[in-house]
């Protein structure tokens, strides 16, 4: 079977993975794209986002930083993203207007299953990724994503809330976490109330990467 695991989630010093007061101008809430500064950084965020001025790393052309990301998309036939992943829309859809954060063609090029608890139609995009969204719980997405990526692994995307629904189930297998040297103060705290280790998590990798901490953790 599959393993389910999340990758290249980035966590503030203090423990949160989004700031407060999420919106369309700030999708990742107050502050929030302070804790991917590393990942701009990286050559591989820099290629597929087109950003220009890649930072090469200490280890060769792409550094312990990137490699994590590349590690990331390694393996990877499906997605899972909560409905803040996809859009600000919340509620009923009013329309079928909203297309993703990412444009037409959005960094997945797999099938990736939408939490939501408002049905719509499958969406089909640019470079193989179509958008399936899920209205009857976390099981039923992980479900259907296995099945659709076969014997690859499915990525757990986020965000927070998503992310921490799944912990709680006991359904994540890999967790790696990148720490970035920033303080939030607020917002959404991805561990609280949740105890890893009596859900048989350990830390399995711990490295220091050019500009975040990186960590991994898996069930024992």
């Amino acid at each position: 079977m599959s393993r389910l695991r999340n990758a290249s989630f980035a966590l503030s010093l203090d423990g949160y993975g989004a700031g407060p007061c999420q919106s369309l101008d700030q999708p990742m809430g107050e502050n929030g794209t302070e804790l991917h500064h590393w990942a701009f950084r990286t050559r591989t965020i820099q290629r597929l986002f087109g950003i220009q001025g890649g930072e090469a790393g200490v280890q060769g052309t792409q550094g312990v930083d990137d490699g994590y990301i590349v590690r990331g998309f390694a393996n990877v036939g499906a997605w899972i993203l909560g409905r803040n992943m996809f859009g600000p829309v919340r509620g009923p859809w009013p329309d079928l207007t909203w297309r993703g954060w990412w444009g037409e063609e959005p960094p997945y090029h797999v099938p990736v299953f939408v939490l939501t608890h408002h049905p719509r139609p499958a969406l089909e995009m640019a470079g193989g990724t179509i958008f399936h969204f899920v209205a009857d719980g976390i099981e039923s997405a992980l479900r259907q994503a296995r099945q659709a990526a076969g014997d690859a692994d499915v990525r757990l995307g986020g965000g927070v809330a998503t992310l921490r629904q799944y912990l709680r189930a006991g359904l994540v297998d890999e967790m790696h976490l990148a720490v970035s040297p920033v303080l939030l103060g607020q917002g959404e705290h991805l561990l609280e109330g949740i105890d890893l280790r009596a859900l048989g998590y350990a830390c399995t990798e711990q490295v220091a990467g050019e500009n975040a901490m990186h960590y991994v953790l898996a069930r024992r």
